[in-house]
């Protein structure tokens, strides 16, 4: 594996640099939140997801060693993490408060409003949502993004191809059109 290009700067960020936080957040918040919005649908959880994965680095910067994956792949896979830990909380609330009374309103008829490509991928099986936003939003070689998911190259080309097909079912349902 070639030289990561963030260890240096991990290796100062573990020192306690400030300079070094400061050049790391810089460099990877956009990209983290960027994923973080993506896997959750709500930016504001995006938004507290960056700032626990940043508080990770901070205090794991000093231990984090050079390994099978890049500090990028790693810093994903913290992010993911963290989003599934909301994601799961989401479903526990929704089955904990279930509602005493049934809302008498009509439901919306899905045909009237058109879904875009952020609310389609919601819609999607979670691994698929993570490999289809891994590489074609953030970016990632397909070895860089089975890396994070820690899957082979192999499993992870399935996960974009069973969830390119779901995306396209969908959109081609609601009538989404590019």
């Amino acid at each position: 594996m070639s030289a990561d290009p963030d260890e240096e700067l991990v290796r100062r960020v573990g020192a306690g640099d400030p300079a070094a936080v400061q050049t790391l957040v810089a460099r990877k918040l956009p990209r983290i939140l960027s994923l973080a919005a993506r896997m959750l649908g709500d930016a504001a959880e995006a938004e507290d997801v960056a700032q626990e994965t940043f508080v990770r680095i901070w205090r794991h910067a000093s231990s984090w060693r050079r390994g099978n994956a890049r500090f990028d792949s790693w810093i994903h896979r913290v992010t993911l993490n963290l989003c599934y830990d909301r994601l799961r909380r989401r479903r526990e609330l929704v089955t904990d408060d279930l509602p005493e009374m049934v809302d008498p309103a009509p439901l919306p008829d899905a045909s009237e409003e058109p879904r875009g490509i952020e609310q389609a991928l919601q819609s999607i099986a979670p691994r698929q949502r993570e490999a289809i936003i891994l590489v074609y939003y953030q970016e990632m070689s397909n070895i860089e993004a089975a890396a994070t998911l820690e899957i082979s190259v192999d499993a992870l080309e399935s996960l974009l191809a069973r969830g390119r097909r779901a995306l396209q079912m969908i959109l081609v349902r609601d009538g989404v059109h590019d």
